[in-house]
């Protein structure tokens, strides 16, 4: 068999997994298929190929580039709202809380209780003004490079800020929650800066409305089994968080 030969199969089975799987991890498709990582990025580098190399995931092609602020912000409202409202109650006075980026989190933000001291940490452009008018909130931004797609910032140092602080709880989103997936989002650059909050946090708490039950999307950036609890909004397809319960994660439907 002829190196043209033996990548043409390579490149064929990854696209087979990437479509039948969903995103895969660079390193696992280098050790299923018993070659190098380095071997796999020369493959992925040849033009004309419907799969590409994202943030050390082989993914679909354009992957990571299909969500706008802007343009989610109205998807699932009333679910998004529903759900971050429900998780602000689990917050008390002299928390140190982080809050991720999207479109759930806003509504989370608003929904704080009034009249008691917080310390924030955040890294989304959005979410720092709405916290910026809260007179007894302590706001610590997280800088950095701006990503205008998710309107967030992120830097080596963000992560050693987030490294130094101890967290009560930390608020996380995401675009997918699946039972052997994971929980993933779209954007890759947000992976570290999710991880680094979960690390230094007592509590990591996931807020999604009940529509990314299910999901996958390419960025993995925790097992479901890392959260103390999923809040989300009431659940239609009771189907849908069964997986959840049954791996014994704690899943928290708004009333």
């Amino acid at each position: 068999m002829t190196d043209g030969t033996r990548r043409s199969a390579r490149l064929a089975w990854l696209q087979a997994m990437v479509s039948s799987e969903g995103p895969v991890r660079l390193e696992a498709a280098a050790t299923a298929l018993g070659v190098s990582s380095m071997t796999l990025r020369r493959d992925l580098a040849r033009p004309g190929l419907g799969i590409s190399l994202l943030g050390g995931h082989v993914v679909p092609l354009g992957a990571g580039q299909g969500y706008a602020l802007e343009r989610e912000e109205t998807s699932h409202l009333a679910a998004k709202r529903q759900a971050a409202r429900h998780a602000a109650a689990l917050v008390e006075a002299g928390d140190t809380l982080f809050i991720d980026c999207g479109t759930t989190m806003p509504h989370l933000a608003e929904a704080l209780r009034s009249g008691i001291f917080l310390t924030v940490l955040c890294y989304a452009l959005n979410i720092a003004t709405l916290l910026s008018r809260r007179p007894q909130t302590q706001l610590i931004l997280l800088g950095g490079l701006f990503h205008p797609a998710s309107a967030t910032f992120a830097s080596d140092e963000a992560l050693a800020s987030l490294r130094r602080i101890r967290i009560n709880k930390a608020f996380l989103s995401a675009g997918g929650v699946h039972p052997e997936g994971g929980v993933t989002c779209t954007n890759f650059n947000e992976v570290p800066v999710k991880q680094a909050a979960m690390a230094a946090a007592a509590q990591s708490i996931l807020v999604v409305d009940a529509s990314k039950l299910g999901r996958l999307k390419p960025a993995h950036f925790a097992a479901i089994t890392a959260f103390d609890r999923i809040v989300t909004s009431p659940i239609a397809d009771p189907d849908a968080a069964a997986p959840l319960r049954s791996a014994g994660i704690l899943v928290d439907e708004a009333d």
